[in-house]
């Protein structure tokens, strides 16, 4: 199960005026429950979105990428779990193009005006025509209801929600869900991440906006490593809030906005590594002191993506030397290793090139005993920050993805 985390009641998850939620069986898989996701948007809906920089990205990435920028209004996105579609070539793109030609059909627009995602096994054709089938026969639900409907290897549906006052006496609420918990390594973090806002903003801020809250969130995350194809994380705005667009960065109520999103994006994005494959524990690890936020991100993963590091914390085994290695080797040239210092929660353990004199391994284990850790590095190179999110590494991650096609 997820390292300490809930999963919401839809009352904790608001509705968003602007945009409808259907889901339904494809059985892509064969699965018994829904597996394919219907949104539709009314007009006047602006999107933004981000994915995954995988030079083998899927075939709908590319279309997503090819209708967004023609700068088509979206009034749809439609997304299978079961099935990745990547590595399928042109047939893929065609099969993906056939998807949106039925949605767009359904609901009375453009082909174009679709946006859609899949998630699943790479290399192994979309079966298309059972998404077309089962399309007229999507049924409206919740955000929560879409949230079990996107998972794959997930043990849980993640789905979050919020509101707060932007501007002058208006209200904006904002939901969101998102999938995933292997092959989770930006940029992007297998994720799909789906949030929607009332707040009405023109399509070129949200598309700022957007990529600010991914490196906020979902590029701040690591399962394994391992960057997926499909990877894509997309922001909806309906307008239907009551309150004037947003249209330009300097507009007070953009950071407004941004400060109610951008905690939800993260919510969702620690969701993932609280449920990455196998895991028992959730790690943040912190970098303090560097000379830029890149270098500070470049020790942090270091880090995070060692598996010496993740199946030490697996085992509560205070092997810390693994992490000073990790730290050595994170490519910073000129590091003067004499005044790193780590710290493991809130336990002195390095200084000075080494050991720290009052550092006892009993208190090294008492922390590594803990659900949740943070391990804090300070390289004493500047005043840069960076959190990185990840999990441990255990038996299950090697169970689950030895199984995960059977």
């Amino acid at each position: 199960m997820p390292v300490n985390y809930r999963i919401k009641t839809a009352d904790e998850i608001p509705s968003i005026n602007g945009i409808q939620i259907f889901t339904g069986q494809a059985s892509i898989k064969n699965s018994g429950r829904d597996d394919l996701t219907l949104m539709v948007l009314a007009p006047g809906c602006t999107v933004g979105a981000v994915f995954t920089q995988n030079r083998f990205c899927a075939a709908p990435v590319h279309l997503c990428k090819q209708h967004l920028y023609s700068g088509s209004e979206i009034r749809a996105l439609v997304i299978n779990t079961g099935n990745a579609n990547a590595g399928t070539g042109s047939e893929g793109r065609e099969r993906a193009l056939a998807v949106c030609e039925a949605a767009a059909a359904q609901i009375g627009c453009e082909t174009g005006q679709v946006l859609p995602f899949s998630t699943g096994v790479i290399l192994e054709p979309l079966p298309h025509q059972k998404i077309i089938d089962a399309l007229p026969h999507v049924r409206p639900v919740h955000w929560t209801d879409a949230a079990r409907a996107i998972m794959t290897t997930d043990t849980v549906p993640k789905a979050a929600g919020s509101e707060a006052g932007i501007g002058e006496h208006h209200t904006v609420r904002a939901a969101g869900i998102a999938k995933g918990a292997g092959m989770i390594c930006p940029n992007m973090a297998t994720m799909l991440g789906f949030i929607a806002t009332d707040a009405k903003i023109a399509q070129p801020v949200l598309q700022l906006l957007t990529q600010e809250i991914a490196d906020l969130s979902f590029n701040c995350i690591t399962v394994d490593g391992d960057t997926s194809t499909n990877d894509s994380f997309v922001v909806i705005a309906t307008g239907q809030s009551g309150q004037s667009e947003i249209d330009n960065i300097a507009d007070p109520r953009y950071a407004e906005l941004k400060s109610l999103l951008a905690p939800l994006a993260l919510e969702l994005a620690q969701a993932i590594v609280r449920d990455g494959e196998g895991a028992g524990k959730f790690i943040t690890v912190r970098v303090e002191g560097a000379q830029s936020r890149d270098e500070a991100r470049q020790v942090a993963y270091a880090v995070a993506h060692s598996p010496l590091v993740k199946t030490a914390f697996s085992a509560s085994d205070p092997n810390l030397g693994r992490i000073l290695a990790a730290v050595g080797y994170a490519g910073i040239a000129d590091l003067n290793v004499d005044h790193v210092r780590l710290w493991l929660g809130d336990v002195l353990v390095a200084e000075h090139g080494g050991r720290a004199a009052d550092y006892r391994e009993a208190d090294g284990q008492s922390v590594m005993r803990e659900a949740e850790i943070t391990v804090r590095i300070h390289l004493a190179r500047g005043s840069e920050t960076a959190e990185i999110y990840t999990c441990d590494l255990t038996h299950d991650y090697v169970s689950i993805n030895a199984d995960y096609r059977s």
